[in-house]
This record gives structure tokens, C-alpha cells and sequence, in this order.
């Protein structure tokens, strides 16, 4: 486990990106979870944002591919929506250590 930043550095309802084992990860906060995927999307194999740290919908509900609109739900990285529907996001190990956000070995997505 790696620690990658603090719970303050991360707003509520929202979505941060961190590298980790050489990859690009999301850590997410929304709700009182803490939810870590790869950024990488299952549909295209790409990063799901277009712009830094931005990987929320518009009401902050749900993670969203900025490529193709998918939606992802937060505790799972199930697609909701859209044409990867039935795949999910890659989970990372996520520890949270009073307000440290320690991150697992990342999987490289095949």
C-alpha cells in the first residue's frame, strides 16, 4: 500500500486522479465512500476525462466517461449506461487511514 493523499484533498462528491504503479487512478468521494478504479475506460481502453479531475456527471452521482457519456455507479464501477454497459472500472485496493488514502498494486487493464 501506497499512501497517495489525504481525504481533504479530495472534495465531496467529486473525483481526483493520481498516478500509482505507473498508472492513472481515480479516487472518488461522494456519499461518506471512498471508491479507487483505474482510469480507464472499457468500452474505448482510454482515460475516462477530458479535463483534469473532472470524472463526475452533472449531478455528482455518478462516474462519467467524458468520451461517450457511459455511467458508471461509485461503490461498484458498474456501467450503468452506454455502450460499455455491462462491464465495470478496475478497482484499486483503497485503504483509508484516519484521514490518509492508501492506495493497493494497480492491475494493468489488458
Amino acid at each position: 500500500m501506497e499512501h497517495v493523499c489525504n481525504l481533504t484533498d479530495i472534495p465531496d462528491d467529486s473525483a481526483r486522479e493520481f498516478q500509482k504503479d505507473g498508472q492513472p487512478v481515480v479516487v472518488v468521494k461522494h456519499d461518506g465512500l471512498v471508491r479507487a478504479f483505474i482510469n480507464w475506460c472499457p468500452h474505448l481502453g482510454i482515460e475516462l476525462n477530458f479535463m483534469p479531475d473532472q470524472f463526475m456527471d452533472s449531478d455528482n452521482q455518478f462516474i462519467m466517461c467524458a468520451n461517450h457519456g457511459a455511467l458508471f455507479e461509485i461503490d461498484t464501477g458498474d456501467c450503468l449506461s452506454g455502450p460499455c454497459s455491462g462491464d465495470k472500472l478496475i478497482p484499486v485496493p483503497l485503504e483509508v487511514r484516519g484521514d490518509e488514502v492508501w492506495l493497493g498494486q494497480v492491475e494493468v487493464p489488458a
